[in-house]
């Protein structure tokens, strides 16, 4: 017997980095925690965050997401969240010394690749590490995604 899945209410992708895979070599991905405040979770779970232009940062030991987009909560008055207030990751310190050496030795940079709630209804960050791309690697990831599009639509016409 097949069990049908419900989709969860909690985990759902809020904000997406889609230009982050077209611009960086992604080698290696962490799931991290976040530190928001209240205003800033329930922000999120209206689907509104925006994390295109934003990066992160191995400062003092911790890593830093910096330049992301929360728009402040409306109904919370006078104790609203500063929208693009740098926001700390939440990792074990293995996985954090390893992402630091990584920036450090290998000049990777740490890309935000999407903020999504997990099963317990928590919010999470997808981190990756990734290496940027010449002008004619990108060429070639849309030399690909072009054929793999005309593949898809000359083996739908031939039936």
């Amino acid at each position: 017997m097949n069990q049908v899945r419900k989709a969860d209410p909690n985990n759902k992708t809020v904000s997406e980095n889609r230009k982050a895979r077209f611009s960086y070599e992604v080698l290696d991905t962490v799931e991290a925690g976040l530190v928001l405040t209240g205003t800033e979770v329930k922000s999120l779970r209206q689907g509104q965050a925006n994390i295109q232009d934003s990066y992160a940062s191995v400062e003092g030991g911790e890593i830093w997401l910096i330049n992301s987009y929360l728009p402040e909560y409306l109904q919370a008055n006078r104790f609203n969240h500063e929208p693009r207030r740098r926001r700390k990751l939440l990792l074990n310190k293995r996985e954090m010394a390893k992402l630091s050496q990584s920036v450090d030795r290998e000049g990777m940079t740490l890309v935000p690749l999407k903020i999504y709630f997990n099963d317990q209804g928590r919010a999470k960050l997808l981190l990756a590490v990734g290496r940027g791309k010449k002008l004619h690697d990108k060429r070639e990831s849309e030399k690909q995604r072009d054929w793999s599009r005309e593949k898809g639509r000359l083996l739908k016409e031939r039936g």
